[in-house]
């Protein structure tokens, strides 16, 4: 089990109802099978993100509007992945890929994927955050950071991705102490490499730490080359009924 900094971490997420969260699936064309799999009645989703091409692409496509059509049809929020490349791109780039989901793809919310961590990039991030949800009027907003930021950031967006990363990390790997003052549902995080085995024992850490909003897989990212998130894990089910609607602990 990894090392907890504090006990109050651990209580902090008794009673904390999980779900999943979907980093992004390749495109519709190339993961039928994952895409119609998030639809199936009692699988256990908070939201879904949508990554056309690195962004919204450059035009509408019709197989992504029609995936989002039928996640929002059984009530799945899907949010719009905005690149901030730690905070190299202006806040016109991302409004601009922003509007472009809104007005193809009518997405619920966005996750500001490589998200800046710092106390000095704060400013900037919180005045994305607010033109974002000025242009959502609310939305759902998830800062994408894959570790722990200055605690700062947690007051200006729905939920932050505080751990992003390998199976072989996770499982050592420690929790902020800060974050015990937050409950579950402001966490998410994203492990890949876990070997089917280790299941019980990674969602044993997810609730230990404080995290409701979840995604494991065993697929990897071969040292950088390919992105594990983009095909469903080969236990697909067994999470689904690891996890389950309305599953608690």
């Amino acid at each position: 089990m990894p090392h907890l900094t504090g006990t109050a971490v651990g209580t902090a997420s008794t009673g904390a109802v999980l779900g999943l969260g979907i980093p992004g699936y390749a495109h519709p064309l190339l993961a039928p099978a994952e895409w119609d799999g998030l639809t199936r009645p009692g699988t256990p989703l908070h939201w879904v993100v949508l990554k056309v091409s690195r962004g919204p692409g450059t035009r509408p496509d019709p197989l992504c509007l029609d995936a989002t059509d039928r996640l929002r049809n059984t009530g799945i929020r899907v949010l719009g992945h905005l690149d901030t490349t730690y905070g190299a791109r202006t806040l016109g780039e991302l409004l601009s890929d922003a509007r472009r989901y809104l007005l193809w793809y009518r997405v619920d919310g966005f996750v500001l994927n490589r998200c800046p961590t710092e106390r000095t990039a704060l400013p900037e991030v919180r005045r994305t955050v607010t033109a974002l949800r000025e242009l959502l009027d609310g939305g759902h907003i998830v800062l994408g950071h894959g570790t722990h930021p200055y605690p700062g950031y947690v007051e200006h967006a729905d939920q932050l991705v505080t751990f992003s990363g390998p199976w072989s990390d996770y499982r050592w790997s420690q929790v902020a102490e800060w974050t015990a003052d937050h409950p579950p549902e402001r966490f998410c995080h994203f492990v890949h490499s876990v070997p089917r085995g280790h299941l019980d024992e990674a969602l044993r850490i997810a609730r230990w730490q404080g995290a409701a909003t979840i995604y494991f897989t065993d697929r990897t990212d071969r040292g950088g080359r390919t992105d594990p998130w983009e095909t469903m894990p080969g236990y697909w089910d067994d999470i689904v009924s690891l996890v389950g609607p309305g599953v608690s602990e």
